[in-house]
C-alpha cells in the first residue's frame, strides 16, 4: 500500500471534500480523485459514498481512517530513525583508549561527541594499543585511541595528537630536585619500561635516544600499564619515561621533570578497521581529528 495514497485517503476523511483535500495536499482535484479510485481498486471495498454535495466514509473507509492514523505515524519514525542512522546520529561506538589519553585528548573529546551525538551509545574501555588493534580485527571495538604509528594492514589511522616524553622520577630521587634532567645523568638508573610489543616504534626511538647520549637503558622492571608504572616509580624500583600528559596522574612520591635534551614524542592515533569505517566510525574521526587542535 502506497504511503503517499495513504496521506490522500486521510486528508479527504478528515476535509470530507475533494476540493478542499485537493488545495490542502497542493494538488488538483483530477489526480487525487485518480488516486483515491485507485487505492479503492487495490483494496477492493469503496471508502467514499460521493454525490455531487456530499462525501462521507463507508465502513471501510472508517477502518482505514483508524488504521491509516497509526501507520502512517510509524512510517515516519522509521524514516527519521533510517535517516539518523545513515548520518551516524544513533547507534552504539565501542571506543577503546590508552590511559595517557584521558589526560589529554579524551575529555574534550568525549564532551563534544556527547553534545553533538547524544543519542549515540558510547562504550569506553581502556586497553594497550596491542589489544586495541586485536579488537579492532575482531569487532570488539569500532574505534581506537592508541600510540601510533603501527603496522597493520586491516587499520587505518590518523593521528590526533603528538607529546614530547617526560621522567617519572621517585620523588626522594636526587634527580627529582632539578627543573630539568639531561639524559646524560640517566646512564646508571635502573627503569620500568613498558613491553616492547605494546609500541614497538617507541620503545625502539627510546633506546635509541639513550644510545646516542652514550648508553643503554637499564630496564630492570617492565609493565604494560601506566599507572603500575607510576606505582612502580612511586615504591622507588627505578625512573619512568613516559608521554608528558601523564602528569595528570597524581601519585604520592612521584616527580614529573622534563628531559632537556629533544627527546623522542609519541603520537596518539585514532583507528580503525579498514573494511568498516561506518558513518558513526567516520563521524567520530573527524571530531577526534578536530579535536586535536584544542
Amino acid at each position: 500500500m502506497d504511503p503517499r495514497r495513504l496521506r490522500y485517503f486521510l486528508a479527504v476523511a478528515e476535509e470530507l471534500h475533494f476540493g478542499r483535500a485537493a488545495r490542502r495536499l497542493n494538488i488538483s482535484q483530477p489526480p487525487l480523485s485518480m488516486q483515491i479510485r485507485g487505492l479503492e481498486k487495490e483494496l477492493g471495498a469503496a471508502l467514499f459514498v460521493r454525490d455531487r454535495r456530499h462525501v462521507a466514509l463507508t465502513d471501510a473507509g472508517r477502518v482505514l481512517q483508524a488504521e491509516a492514523g497509526r501507520i502512517l505515524p510509524q512510517l515516519d519514525q522509521a524514516r527519521t530513525a533510517v535517516q539518523r542512522a545513515g548520518r551516524g546520529e544513533v547507534g552504539r561506538l565501542a571506543v577503546g583508549f590508552i590511559t595517557p589519553v584521558e589526560y589529554n585528548l579524551l575529555p574534550s573529546l568525549l564532551a563534544a561527541f556527547r553534545r553533538r551525538y547524544p543519542s549515540v551509545l558510547l562504550t569506553l574501555r581502556e586497553a594497550m594499543s596491542d589489544q586495541q588493534l586485536n579488537e579492532l580485527e575482531s569487532g570488539i571495538l569500532d574505534v581506537g585511541l592508541m600510540t601510533g604509528p603501527m603496522d597493520r594492514p586491516s587499520i587505518a589511522c590518523q593521528p590526533v595528537w603528538r607529546e614530547r616524553m617526560i621522567l617519572a622520577i621517585p620523588a626522594r630521587h636526587d634527580l627529582a630536585r632539578s627543573p630539568s634532567v639531561s639524559v646524560r645523568r640517566l646512564a646508571e638508573e635502573p627503569f620500568i619500561m613498558f613491553p616492547r610489543a605494546i609500541a614497538p616504534v617507541l620503545y625502539d626511538e627510546v633506546l635509541q635516544f639513550c644510545r646516542r647520549a652514550g648508553f643503554s637503558l637499564k630496564i630492570v622492571q617492565e609493565a604494560a600499564q601506566s599507572q603500575t608504572i607510576i606505582s612502580l616509580v612511586s615504591a622507588g624500583i627505578g625512573l619512568a619515561i613516559l608521554p608528558a600528559s601523564i602528569r595528570g596522574l597524581r601519585r604520592a612520591g612521584v616527580a614529573y621533570r622534563p628531559i632537556r635534551e629533544r627527546g623522542p614524542a609519541v603520537e596518539t592515533v585514532v583507528a580503525y578497521k579498514q573494511d568498516r569505517p561506518s558513518r558513526l566510525v567516520e563521524n567520530f574521526v573527524q571530531l577526534a581529528i578536530t579535536c586535536r587542535g584544542r
